[in-house]
């Protein structure tokens, strides 16, 4: 099978920068840091400018927050892009958050999906909090970077998962294992949730195993 590398099926429109999750493995600091887009990473900024890079034509997929977390976004700035985005329907959103307990959301808008990222699996609870907290036509999941093996989920009301491990120099980095990714795609499988596995996961795998299915 042809491998996809998954930045090239999505464009990425950043209307907040910055983080304070702090996660040691952040690619986003070292991007903010290299090229000085904000002061300090830690303090998340609101671009609402970039928002006019939205334009009819044909259909994109948008991932909104590369440089974020959507628990960080002040309710002001999730109103302003919400109801930007909601002009331009025939394009679909993603969001993403590691803190779904943090903050309550809701929208009616189909194209929209709202996920959270588990890494381990004290993780694992913000399955819960998501559907919870958060209330969206459509929900994924991304587990990446995989640090453990989760065991049993709930994977009630997913539409889709994303899994990767860790990539990178740092010292101390963690190399998902076969059996924690197998472990997933067996129970995403079982509910009929498509799965798309990061590149990255080729050499862990194999290319027998590899899946990279989209739900759009």
């Amino acid at each position: 099978m042809e491998i996809v590398n998954i930045s090239t099926l999505f464009k990425t429109l950043n209307p907040v920068n910055g983080c304070t999750a702090g996660c040691t493995y952040c690619y986003a600091k070292k991007i903010n840091d290299r090229f000085k887009i904000t002061p300090s990473f830690e303090v998340p900024e609101f671009f609402e400018q970039r928002l006019t890079q939205i334009k009819n034509g044909k259909p994109q997929k948008y991932f909104m927050t590369s440089m974020s977390d959507f628990s960080d976004w002040e309710n002001e700035w999730r109103s302003k892009v919400f109801n930007h985005i909601s002009q331009f329907s025939k394009h679909d959103y993603l969001f993403l958050t590691k803190f779904p307990e943090k903050f309550k959301f809701e929208t009616e808008l189909n194209n929209v999906w709202i996920g959270a990222t588990i890494t381990a699996k004290n993780d694992v609870r913000r399955i819960n909090f998501l559907r919870n907290n958060v209330k969206a036509k459509k929900y994924f999941l991304t587990f990446e970077p995989l640090f453990s093996d989760l065991g049993e989920l709930d994977l009630t009301s997913i539409n889709w998962i994303v899994i990767g491990t860790e990539t990178g120099n740092r010292k101390g980095k963690i190399t998902a294992e076969k059996d924690w990714v197998l472990n997933i795609v067996k129970q995403a499988k079982k509910s009929n949730i498509p799965v798309f596995m990061k590149d990255s996961l080729l050499p862990i795998v194999g290319e027998a195993n590899m899946l990279q299915q989209l739900p759009f």
